[in-house]
């Protein structure tokens, strides 16, 4: 005898959950609401890019020549990300740097 725990949906109930398309986007800012609560804006950013690249924080850090404890704070808020860092990853990156600050 199997047991189930999550409920199946039928066809006709998965075609009720479809949403309008503006009903799917919501500003970045919302949807990652509780990271910026507990982290700063440009280390949400900065990680962000980096699980993008498939990057490790010591991958990073040795193509930069960056210390690996030095991202690691800065994405977890505890470092300021200077102008010249930001400057640093948005050449990286390929983006510009004032979202890091």
């Amino acid at each position: 005898m199997s047991v189930h725990t999550k409920a199946r949906r039928t066809r006709r109930q998965v075609k009720r959950l479809k949403f309008a398309p503006e009903e799917r986007s919501i500003p970045w800012r919302e949807a990652l609401k509780e990271h910026l609560d507990r982290y700063s804006e440009g280390g949400v950013l900065l990680r962000a890019h980096r699980n993008d690249a498939k990057l490790t924080q010591t991958a990073l850090g040795n193509k930069l020549k960056i210390s690996q404890n030095h991202i690691s704070e800065m994405e977890n808020g505890k470092r300021a990300i200077g102008k010249e860092m930001a400057k640093k990853f948005a050449r990286f990156f390929k983006t510009d740097y004032r979202m890091f600050l």
